[in-house]
């Protein structure tokens, strides 16, 4: 079967999808292949264990494509000269465009015991998901490999099913490559409140178990009983349809891409996980994959499809969790990392209430700590923690890094506030800890 399309994007996760409805106005017809009947939303598949209780509670709609063409199918070669798509059923399909948002492959660690039954790795697949949740669901004992973002939102779902949850973190602390060590402290102590044991600075030796998982082996000796293994160690970049067609990869940052999202190839754009990202601070390569930093991809490629207009700026990276009742949001540099990237920084801190008067119902502390270059005053990185606002307030705090905010800039800006919703103007947390840093900054010279 022959087909035509103006644009053809490949994968239909959170940056295909957000590509096809990018490009709508801006091009003719559009057909977007996807291997999977049902495409999970990457971000819920945590909250499938114990707050949706079901894979199909979490599904990416379909109607979001109304107007595009969905070929449930998978590419399997790229013929660049021919511009043309070959799919596993035998589809040829003509482009004049071509968007890759084929995404990643969890990392899976090399140690003795991965193959054993009732160890997973987190695909994004929902007949995989069902077979993770049958597990659990007959586990006592759960061991998570892998204290980010992923193995804390797991930890903190699947003890809610009752089950006894260890976390393995290589890295001295949880969450540690996102925030500052007190931000880090403050979900691990949320996590222990919970029931969560969390063993930090040691790695995984072998997983052991005649068919299936019965203990997990740490770096240090140390056993650990486990029905169920979740490793949760990161991602790499899905490469390899581009490299066969001969578009310019590296297996650990992904296809290589211009500011404007094109490969080596300038009718075909990478978007997402699989392609090479950025830092928006050094312009050095990250390897950063997260949903809101591939949909912002997928913009920007679907606006330069015929005529390059957006450039990439480089990624900023922007995170929310949340813990029991605790939430935690950055954006940007950590302190640490600035550090690391050579800058010489001030900080400034704030801790009020989110709403005002303190006595307000439901009224929850609020920490905001802001780290500035202190020869510029310029903002590089913030970090909230506190009650259900914090992820919007962190997303506020991206656009100040984004614009390149000075603390002076924080200093005055100009809000609305409402007791029910804000916290009070006279102590607004932002504003408060530019202050605080200026303040800082003068008393030290």
């Amino acid at each position: 079967m022959k087909l035509n399309a103006d644009l053809v994007i490949i994968g239909g996760g959170p940056a295909g999808v957000t590509a096809a409805i990018a490009a709508k106005d801006r091009t003719g017809k559009i057909i977007l292949i996807r291997k999977e009947k049902k495409a999970l939303i990457p971000c819920g598949i945590p909250y499938i264990f114990g707050t949706l209780r079901s894979p199909d509670k979490d599904i990416l709609p379909d109607k979001l494509l109304d107007g595009v063409d969905l070929i449930i199918d998978e590419v399997i070669s790229i013929n660049r000269r021919l511009k043309t798509v070959t799919t596993l059923e035998g589809k040829s399909i003509k482009y004049k465009k071509l968007v890759l948002a084929v995404g990643s492959t969890p990392v899976i660690p090399r140690v003795r015991g991965v193959e054993l039954k009732n160890v997973f790795a987190i695909k994004k697949d929902i007949d995989h998901v069902k077979k993770l949740k049958s597990a659990l669901k007959n586990s006592k004992d759960l061991v998570i490999v892998g204290g980010g973002f992923i193995g804390v939102e797991f930890a903190d779902e699947c003890r809610k099913m009752g089950m006894n949850v260890t976390i393995v973190e290589l890295l001295p602390h949880c969450l540690f490559t996102a925030y500052d060590k007190e931000f880090c402290i403050r979900i691990e102590n949320k996590l222990r409140e919970a029931g969560v044991k969390i063993i930090t600075g040691r790695g995984v030796k072998s997983i052991l178990g005649r068919n299936e998982a019965e203990q997990v082996e740490l770096s240090d000796g140390k056993r650990l009983r486990a029905d169920a293994v979740i490793m949760a160690i990161g991602v790499a970049p899905n490469t390899e349809l581009a490299r066969e067609s001969g578009l310019k990869v590296d297996e650990k940052t992904g296809i290589h891409v211009d500011k404007y999202m094109r490969t080596i190839d300038k009718n075909i754009f990478a978007v997402g996980d699989c392609a090479e990202k950025f830092s928006f601070f050094t312009r050095k390569p990250l390897n950063l994959r997260l949903s809101s930093i591939a949909t912002n991809e997928a913009r920007i490629a679907a606006t330069n499809i015929f005529e390059p207009s957006i450039k990439n700026e480089g990624v900023i990276g922007v995170f929310s969790t949340k813990v029991d009742d605790l939430c935690i949001s950055a954006a940007g540099l950590t302190e640490n990392a600035a550090k690391r990237c050579g800058f010489d920084v001030v900080v400034g801190e704030a801790v009020t209430v989110d709403k005002h008067p303190d006595s307000m119902q439901e009224a929850r502390e609020i920490k905001v700590k802001l780290v500035f270059d202190k020869k510029t005053k310029r903002i590089l990185g913030a970090q909230v923690c506190g009650g259900i606002t914090t992820g919007e307030i962190g997303n506020i705090l991206a656009v100040l890094i984004k614009n390149k905010a000075t603390a002076e800039d924080i200093k005055t800006l100009q809000i609305g506030t409402h007791p029910a919703l804000t916290p009070s103007p006279i102590r607004y947390p932002i504003i408060s800890a530019a202050e605080n840093a200026l303040k800082r900054d003068e008393k030290n010279g």
